[in-house]
């Protein structure tokens, strides 16, 4: 089924974000964590350490789990943490063909949460995957996205390689609007193509001829 382009009236970066950013960072989120969502972060934990704690990888708002797997099989040297919110989507059929890699674990929870947790752990991802999140486009939305939530310096505090990716490429400008504010690096918005997608959204967006944006950076 093709998918259609998104629609917004948005047409650049949003004029309030650099402003609702610096005010996430003057007044941090201070949210209870959800007992569901602590356990959630344990059972990943552990499942890392058995493992061996090899370099980690989070692959955040990971659907159906595709895309996981496929990072697991890219870097097999490293343990790849799968994270969503929806039991529903964990559980479907991801088209897998072949045996699943063995480095990795799938976990439901609230990703806000479950970052927060990660970084009072002191964690520190080798990479950190934000692919296709939900983009919210509605100009109010502002806040609904990711780099406009109040736990977004939590994100960018983590630290190691993070790479979002999305079809609409404001959000990638706003993405690396707002990393390169809270870490005063020089990220940028760039095209990406590739030949082997590796989420579903990903094959289902190039299949219906959109252009995909990428952000990428190396934080400290």
């Amino acid at each position: 089924m093709n998918s259609s382009p998104i629609s917004s009236a948005q047409t650049g970066v949003h004029e309030q974000l650099a402003g609702l950013v610096a005010r996430h960072v003057a007044h941090p989120f201070r949210k209870p964590v959800a007992d569901y969502n602590r356990q959630a972060f344990e059972h990943s934990m552990a499942a890392w350490r058995a493992a061996g704690e090899a370099p980690l990888i989070l692959d955040t708002g990971c659907g159906v789990g595709l895309s996981t797997l496929n990072l697991a099989a890219q870097y097999p040297d490293h343990f790849v943490i799968g994270i969503d919110q929806s039991a529903d989507r964990l559980a479907r059929n991801t088209h897998w063909d072949g045996p699943e890699p063995a480095n990795l674990c799938f976990v439901r929870a609230d990703l806000v949460d479950y970052w927060r947790l990660a970084l009072d752990a002191g964690l520190r991802p080798a990479r950190h995957y934000l692919l296709y999140p939900n983009p919210w486009p509605k100009i109010g939305h502002l806040a609904r996205r990711w780099h406009g939530h109040a736990v977004f310096p939590a994100i960018v505090e983590l630290g190691g390689q993070i790479e979002c990716r999305s079809n609409w490429r404001i959000y990638v400008e706003e993405f690396s609007a707002a990393l390169n504010q809270l870490s005063g690096l020089q990220s940028i918005a760039e095209p990406y193509a590739t030949d082997t997608p590796i989420t579903p959204f990903e094959r289902k967006y190039l299949a219906s001829g959109h252009s995909l944006w990428r952000c990428r950076a190396n934080l400290p």
